[in-house]
């Protein structure tokens, strides 16, 4: 069962998968494993997330959709390096039964693979497996990953590598390229078909008259939700086009993304944005420009006057999601109208003395330590009469429920891909792995992954092929 498959050849290609040389499994999330109710062997298992067997006889397909990138829009993009293999019916947290599509990202080269190999480099599938991880664990809404597949065949970057597959796993990869793509072409019975089926698949409560522009709303409230905690936990994406923008609100497509270590709003994580264009500042309104450009393909069931009020909710949206977040962060639970000014006076003395964003959040517990440094003593002194305000006895609590102690530093994931590449050694993945799902937690024991850049690493650079 793929229930894609049902929207018609006009919206993907069957492809034939290339499997790996010597695959090997390098890890599997079991906690995914067992709310997917899966019951494969080791080597059914691997078989499948390598593509050399399908998964219950379907044959795996690649989808069209187009993109706005870095400003530009590329009338024809498509899964090249990825595709559909199957679904199954998951059951999360809450017990609710829902659909899962699986996904192999480096399988083989497809129609859009624009002359590429369509595989995927260990060290970039290594990223996305523990980012994956880590924004689960966040609670930010993200793709999740099943497994981490090596393997002994050798594919040219810049320099000779060995492929990897990682078997993403979503409700839908549907992105606003994939409506972009029918809207430039003018097609709008395909715009249409595709609403219909988003709404009905992944939004059944959506009905009547109003169905696409509420489609439009949720779309904006999600991706407004999704940034707000990106910039919460500052999370950079790195490759925010539009054809990497999920319309269900999660993160997608991890490519050279970063978590800001030392506060700087302007971090820009991806060495080929030359213009800054997706800095970690200029997310919240690059979140807008790419809704924009998903309305306008949306605009044949859409009138402008709605579609100009929907895309007006999502700063609303946006702010307040944000807000709540860093009163929790600073363990606020009441509204003041100086809260605002008081948090980004603590964010601007990390700015001004290069200090760790999520260490010295983490930290704010222990106000004995920030009244050791001198920097801080006037801001402090206006902190203790906020919480005066506060009759909370749990605020600890509170804070570190919101204040991770273990995000996905650059040199930690680079340290993980050199043991994998160099040593074959993988027990790293799995510790950061662990670390990251459950990232608010104390951890004894694990002090070392807490720990700000080394000299070596602190000018580490990551790219789009990374």
């Amino acid at each position: 069962m793929l229930d894609f498959l049902k929207l018609g050849k006009d919206f993907s290609t069957p492809i034939k998968t290339k499997s790996l040389d010597k695959a090997f499994l390098i890890h599997k999330n079991s906690q995914l494993y067992s709310e997917l109710g899966l019951s494969l062997s080791d080597d059914q298992l691997l078989k499948i997330t390598t593509g050399e067997n399908k998964f219950e006889q379907i044959t795996p397909i690649a989808s069209i959709y187009a993109g706005h990138q870095f400003g530009y829009f590329n009338p024809q993009l498509g899964d090249g390096r990825s595709c559909l293999i199957g679904q199954v019916q998951s059951s999360g947290i809450n017990r609710q039964i829902e659909s899962q599509e699986l996904s192999l990202k480096g399988a083989g080269s497809t129609p859009y693979s624009r002359h590429a190999d369509g595989r995927a480099v260990l060290r970039s599938s290594i990223r996305e497996y523990l980012c994956s991880a880590a924004m689960q664990g966040l609670n930010i809404g993200t793709t999740k990953a099943l497994t981490l597949v090596g393997s002994s065949t050798e594919v040219h970057r810049e320099l000779l590598e060995t492929a990897a597959i990682v078997m993403r796993v979503a409700p839908t990869h549907i992105r606003f390229g994939h409506f972009e793509l029918f809207a430039s072409r003018g097609q709008v019975a395909q715009v249409k078909k595709l609403a219909d089926f988003v709404i009905e698949h992944h939004f059944p409560a959506l009905q009547g008259s109003k169905m696409y522009a509420d489609l439009l709303l949720e779309i904006v409230r999600r991706t407004a939700i999704m940034i707000a905690s990106w910039q919460a936990q500052g999370f950079a994406h790195g490759v925010m086009n539009t054809d990497n923008m999920s319309i269900l609100g999660l993160t997608i497509d991890y490519g050279p993304f970063g978590f800001m270590e030392k506060y700087n709003p302007q971090f820009v994580c991806n060495q080929s944005d030359h213009e800054g264009r997706y800095g970690f500042d200029q997310q919240p309104s690059i979140g807008l420009w790419n809704l924009t450009r998903l309305a306008e393909a949306l605009s044949s069931l859409i009138d402008a006057k709605t579609i100009k009020a929907i895309l007006q909710t999502y700063e609303q949206q946006l702010v307040k999601t944000y807000s709540d977040l860093m009163r929790q962060k600073f363990g606020l639970t009441q509204q003041h109208d100086g809260d605002h000014q008081l948090i980004n006076q603590f964010l601007d003395l990390l700015r001004i003395y290069k200090k760790d964003y999520t260490n010295s959040l983490r930290n704010l517990t222990d106000l004995d330590l920030l009244s050791t440094d001198v920097n801080f003593s006037s801001w402090l002194s206006l902190y203790d009469k906020r919480l005066d305000d506060e009759k909370v006895d749990d605020r600890a609590e509170l804070m570190n429920s919101v204040n991770p102690k273990f995000i996905l530093r650059n040199y930690l994931a680079e340290e993980a891909i050199r043991e994998a590449e160099d040593k074959k050694s993988y027990e790293k993945i799995s510790d950061l792995f662990d670390l990251l799902s459950n990232p608010f937690e104390e951890h004894t024991g694990s002090e070392d992954y807490t720990q700000e850049a080394p000299k070596w690493a602190q000018g580490l650079n990551v790219s789009c092929s990374s």
